[in-house]
């Protein structure tokens, strides 16, 4: 028996010990985690449970050159309710108010969220959803109502907030204005001003502190924020609404004649540079266009004929020929090194002049021009090419500028085509941007500017930071140079292949283009043609330069030719420019002085000034100033006649008291 109450006392001891070597652990647990490990245990609790969430700013708007929107943030908000937060007496008090308040703005009858309110607050829910997709004028409003007016804490609402880009004029320039956008790859795809120069527009975020409830969902621990955002910076862009509403929908209507599969045009302010309406249209699988990629910007391909423009500055400013040097088409065919160069015209044009042969766009003319000149040292040839800046992108602030390509003397590529090829505007890639900044040189009298699509940077109406016009080449060539170009360019819409355009209405230069591209494909099947016309209007003044590129037009009628294709669009956008647009004709000499005018105003004084109490004598003075004098002295008037006053019916010096009504006799 004493045996068997040892054994049990032993039990005892060893239970008592267990609980207290289990006790010393919980002991030892707890005062290691409140002591030792408490600040990260209370900083872990801290971050899963209340959490900084970002508030992102209100990016700044991108606005057109006359003020329209171009781009803007719109906040977007959706308000959830949290049943718990109120108490029992204030819902029960306002439930009733709110739910009619809810019932005007949002349409559904007031005993639907009345029933809905009641059975969240029943069920304890805190995040049940009453609206989406509300402006800022409707969250304001929804903030005031019954309830809600008593803060996040007593009264329960949640507010989600987002904001949205919107393009109040749709797709049109599309894809200048640009947008924000990463690809999954983490490459950035706006390329637009969006994108150029989001370090304006995006601002700075703010930060809300929130705290997570039931079921995952967070809602704000106070209704302010603890940083609030900063809105960025307003764009305002060179882009003209009225002429790019022109530009897009004269491209769009020939692209869709001609069943073409991409193009772009450009409308640039000849002495600013100022880019006043830019469109890039590709075509969908439905046969529909819209917006696809700046192709103005970025695609470098050969020019064709519009490069020609090159060869004519070279060969006068380098005084190699005269615009009078009489070449031999050859029957439009002329051969080098194996390899033909035709004209466009069967038969080509007989013996023309250098000047001729560019107004009708001839092959054999420029190229012969060019290879008779340049044959022994090709490096002149391209060293012009490349101080024309055509060797080398622009610099323009958007992301995938176009690499240009010019073949150099020496190169791997380098042959005995690459000379008489380029002439033409072969084996040379250049955007349609840098074309036109050459022809824009020209009509700016031989000063090359960089295209600009940004004029200012605003916070209000405070400037933060303003672009100014950027000189490429203060003088790409003479001015005697720029005088004989500028009147073989005009010749070619008066008489050359541009013809078709001539309007005696306003007055046009350019050139045109006709690009055949893949045509090295042995099948054919591939080959397909890019129709451009560059120039300037109007001629004695150019105040605008433009390009118009056009890819893959339908060729099924034979008619692919830049003048048929590119060139429309060109003179509808002059047309409508000179003809829509209001005059803003310049009065010059308005202060200068007139001293026929001088002396009839004098006397018209006079005559008020000379005596202040009697009637003065109007003989002579021109009826409607003697009318004017009088009606000022308080005077009635009976006018007979036309012309100067002839005879008075009261005489002069009589009391002007005493005069109610006089007559005028004018001769």
């Amino acid at each position: 028996m004493a045996v068997e109450e040892k054994q049990i006392s032993y039990r005892i001891y060893l239970v008592a010990f267990s609980f207290f070597v289990i006790a010393c652990a919980i002991t030892f647990k707890l005062t290691n985690i409140q002591w030792v490990k408490g600040d990260y245990y209370r900083k872990l609790a801290k971050e899963r449970s209340v959490k900084n969430f970002i508030i992102p700013a209100n990016k700044g708007n991108i606005y057109s050159a006359d003020g329209s929107l171009l781009a803007t943030s719109i906040p977007n908000y959706t308000i959830r309710f949290d049943a718990v937060a109120p108490k029992e007496e204030d819902f029960d008090k306002n439930v009733k108010a709110l739910s009619d308040s809810l019932s005007v703005m949002l349409g559904k009858p007031s005993s639907y969220y009345h029933s809905e309110l009641r059975k969240a607050k029943a069920d304890k829910n805190r995040y049940f959803l009453l609206a989406r997709s509300l402006t800022y004028t409707e969250y304001l409003r929804i903030k005031s109502f019954p309830l809600f007016n008593l803060g996040t804490y007593k009264g329960g609402m949640i507010t989600e907030q987002k904001t949205v880009r919107e393009h109040p004029i749709g797709k049109i320039a599309e894809r200048t204005i640009g947008y924000e956008r990463i690809t999954p790859s983490g490459i950035p795809d706006g390329k637009g001003i969006e994108w150029s120069f989001r370090k304006y527009l995006n601002g700075k975020d703010g930060k809300i502190l929130k705290q997570k409830i039931a079921k995952g969902q967070w809602k704000p621990i106070r209704d302010i924020n603890e940083v609030d955002p900063q809105d960025g910076y307003d764009v305002i862009s060179t882009i003209d609404v009225y002429i790019q509403d022109i530009a897009h929908h004269a491209l769009l209507k020939q692209l869709e004649l001609y069943e073409a599969d991409h193009g772009c045009v450009v409308v640039m302010e000849t002495k600013t540079g100022n880019v006043k309406a830019i469109s890039n249209l590709g075509r969908a699988s439905d046969g529909s266009y819209y917006e696809t990629v700046n192709y103005a910007v970025a695609e470098s391909h050969e020019p064709g004929s519009t490069f020609k423009l090159v060869d004519l500055i070279a060969l006068l400013d380098d005084n190699k020929v005269d615009t009078s040097k009489v070449y031999d088409t050859n029957g439009g065919i002329v051969t080098y090194y194996n390899r033909k160069v035709r004209d466009s015209h069967e038969g080509g044009y007989g013996k023309i002049s250098l000047a001729r042969g560019f107004e009708v766009s001839s092959n054999t003319v420029m190229v012969q021009a060019v290879y008779d000149n340049y044959k022994d040292n090709p490096k002149e040839f391209v060293d012009r090419i490349d101080a024309l800046g055509l060797n080398k992108p622009i610099g323009l602030p958007f992301e995938g500028e176009g690499i240009p390509y010019i073949p150099q003397p020496g190169d791997k590529k380098w042959s005995g085509i690459s000379l008489p090829w380029m002439a033409y505007g072969y084996g040379v890639s250049v955007t349609p941007l840098q074309t036109l900044a050459l022809y824009n040189a020209i009509a700016n009298n031989g000063i090359m500017i960089k295209p600009k699509f940004v004029t200012e940077i605003k916070e209000w109406n405070k400037v933060i930071k303003k672009y100014n016009t950027e000189v490429i080449n203060p003088r790409i060539c003479s001015e005697e140079t720029i005088k004989k170009v500028k009147a073989v360019l005009e010749n070619v819409v008066k008489r050359g292949t541009a013809s078709k355009l001539y309007s005696k209405d306003f007055s046009m230069a350019g050139k045109t283009g006709t690009a055949a591209a893949n045509y090295g494909v042995n099948s054919g099947a591939d080959k397909y043609y890019i129709s451009s016309f560059a120039g300037f209007f109007p001629v004695e003044n150019p105040k605008y330069s433009c390009i118009v590129v056009v890819h893959k037009p339908n060729t099924s009628n034979n008619n692919y030719y830049g003048a048929d294709v590119a060139g429309p669009v060109f003179k509808r956008i002059a047309q409508k420019i000179f003809t829509d647009a209001p005059s803003t004709n310049e009065i010059k000499n308005l202060n200068s002085k007139v001293s026929k005018v001088e002396v009839a105003y004098q006397q018209y004084y006079d005559k008020a000034q000379s005596e202040k109490k009697t009637l003065p004598n109007l003989k002579g003075m021109a009826g409607m100033d003697a009318v004017a004098l009088l009606e000022n002295l308080k005077i009635k008037v009976k006018v007979i006649g036309v012309g100067k006053v002839k005879k008075q019916s009261i005489l002069p010096g009589e009391l002007l008291e005493n005069v109610k009504i006089i007559t005028l006799e004018l001769s």
